[in-house]
């Protein structure tokens, strides 16, 4: 009997919460839990009794208790009762709660209560719970810093204790954990950029001390990837993903430091490992149109007086910079670092400046796209897939913006059309009517890029020969093809287009109608008829969108440059078509 029995009870209690309960029988999947629950219930009985160590033990030993309960309840979904448990936990231990004794559990109590409000929806007060469970982490660093007791010590045997080592692992987990809820608590609020500095700081954390499964920090590091690049900060979205692809490689390897227990989604390593592929695509293909939007000058060309700046810019800088940054970011010890590096070294984090450099990033990316769609198969997988697709076509147009000869410009864009066509060709629009939409308008806009290139090439020849025509013709007739496609779908189901179009497509519409005005006006034919009849549609395109503005006039600023060169073209038309048929009418 005594306080070993009253040990052995609370052990026992965790050991069920702990271990036994992963076992439970889907049909009473707390069945362990209850059990843990009634123990810590005797035990909570027997403390009064077992009168060891005077007020100030046995008020932290009922905290535990308390602590414990609170936890058990909020597993069994009992909210409100968790919620009373933990918070007569902290209240027993208000006055204490700077001490190395209770120190730690405050913390965790301070957590658990931010976890729980967080279940509920409650996010401002679940942030009030964790930023005080922060403060006070930081007060008892800055005060005392000793490596504090771990809750479970206070139903331990003295010879039991735990070393200041494992003591301090214990204590700086407990605050890791804070720092993960924060950073989840400030994503719901919108607080992006305080959410990535307190993911990172979490990663960081979890490396240091050894607690992490690799799966789920690999695909956390991942996602913060994914926030540095939308902020176009290159290198830290590089070293998250070299670090996310370093630390899975662990999957599987390495006994998980987290308690020592397997990590619970083992069977979906091949699905996480093509996600972190696909936040690969995603670095490459941001990268390369970031420097894009640099090079480019008003009409989307290559400016090679801004590329020859950027250059020298470079060189400048480069030296500087590389080392202050690196010291902010680094995750983890040495031999992990030493990977990291080495998977970093496989791609850069600089903008290319020009086709090599550019083609260097597209291959990577292009090996990825490979990776990510081993897994993401059409069968079974359809949305992934294609977005993998698309991105592969993304990264060969702005791939193609680097390229000086048109004519390998050309084979570029062939290689989306090769790719795009047979996807859209197997979709069925009923049931994916948006990516449909999507695919037509790219594989329409491509066509028209080709046929554009295709001019280009046919102005430097000294004659047009028949071949270069029929080219011109057939790419602009397949642009025409899908941009009509595209705008069928926005029709209703009688076939009639809509009197006003929706935000989200009014656009796209627009530009469609503006570039068939212009495909019409590219197509070329030795017969005067047919050449009158391909300017009388084009000038119907470019009507249309004058008329909509008028009638419309919010729409203005979406196509504002379009509108511009169509009332010119409305001006223009009529006049030339009239030369033609005086030309015409003299012949007969």
């Amino acid at each position: 009997g005594g306080w070993p029995a009253v040990c052995d009870k609370f052990r026992a209690a965790r050991t069920l919460s702990a271990v036994e309960s992963l076992k439970d029988p889907e049909t009473e999947p707390y069945r362990s839990k209850y059990s843990a629950r009634a123990l810590l219930q005797e035990v909570k009985q027997l403390l009064s009794a077992a009168e060891e160590g005077g007020e100030a033990v046995l008020a932290v030993r009922r905290a535990v208790l308390e602590y414990e309960l609170g936890v058990n309840h909020t597993d069994t979904e009992e909210l409100s009762a968790g919620e009373e448990h933990l918070q007569r936990c902290t209240q027993l231990l208000e006055p204490h709660r700077l001490s190395p004794d209770c120190v730690s559990l405050y913390i965790q109590a301070q957590n658990n209560l931010g976890i729980l409000w967080s279940q509920r929806d409650e996010i401002e007060t679940a942030q009030t719970y964790l930023e005080s469970a922060e403060a006070l982490y930081n007060q008892y660093m800055k005060e005392d810093g000793n490596p504090p007791l771990d809750p479970s010590e206070h139903f331990m045997a003295e010879e039991e204790k735990l070393t200041d080592q494992e003591r301090s692992k214990r204590f700086e987990k407990a605050y890791t954990h804070t720092l993960y809820y924060l950073a989840q608590v400030y994503q719901h609020l919108d607080m992006i950029e305080k959410a990535a500095q307190y993911c990172h700081t979490t990663l960081k954390r979890q490396l240091e001390y050894c607690g992490y499964y690799p799966v789920e920090w690999a695909r956390n590091a991942a996602t913060l990837s994914q926030y540095y690049l939308s902020k176009e900060c290159f290198m830290e979205a590089r070293h998250c993903l070299a670090a996310a692809s370093v630390i899975f490689s662990q999957a599987g390897q390495v006994p998980s430091a987290e308690d020592d227990e397997t990590e619970p989604d083992q069977q979906d390593l091949p699905e996480r490992k093509a996600e972190i592929a696909r936040c690969w695509i995603k670095y490459c293909l941001n990268l390369l149109q970031s420097a894009r939007k640099l090079l480019e000058d008003n009409i989307g060309e290559l400016d090679p007086d801004r590329q020859l700046e950027l250059k020298a810019q470079r060189k400048k800088e480069e030296d500087e910079k590389e080392k202050g940054r690196k010291k902010a970011v680094l995750f983890g010890t040495s031999d992990i670092c030493d990977s990291v590096l080495a998977m970093e070294e496989k791609v850069s984090s600089v903008y290319p400046l020009d086709f090599q450099e550019a083609r260097e990033i597209f291959l990577v990316g292009q090996n990825y796209v490979q990776e990510a769609k081993e897994f993401f198969q059409v069968d079974g997988y359809v949305t992934d897939h294609i977005e993998i697709v698309q991105d592969h076509s993304a990264l060969f147009k702005v791939l193609a913006f680097f390229e000086e000869d048109y004519e390998r410009r050309c084979k570029m864009h062939k290689r989306r059309i090769d790719m795009l066509e047979p996807i859209y060709a197997d979709l069925n629009p009923q049931y994916y009517l948006l990516i449909c939409r999507q695919l037509q308008c790219e594989l329409a806009d491509t066509y028209y890029e080709m046929m554009d290139l295709k001019v280009a090439i046919g102005n430097r020849l000294e004659k047009l020969d028949s071949h270069t025509v029929k080219k011109i013709n057939s790419l602009a007739q397949f642009a025409i093809k899908y941009y009509e496609l595209f705008l069928d779908s926005l029709r209703n189901p009688d076939k009639v287009f809509p009197e006003k179009l929706e935000e989200d497509v009014l656009r796209p519409a627009m530009v469609a109608k503006f570039h068939i005005a212009r495909l019409y006006g590219k197509l070329i034919t030795s017969d005067s008829k047919k050449q009158l009849e391909n300017m009388q549609t084009s000038l119907e395109y470019y009507t249309f969108l004058v008329d909509y503005c008028e009638k419309y006039p919010d729409a203005v600023p979406a196509i504002e440059t379009e509108l511009e060169l169509s009332k010119e073209m409305v001006n223009l038309l009529p006049a030339s078509m009239d030369r033609l048929r005086t030309k015409l009418s003299s012949f007969v």
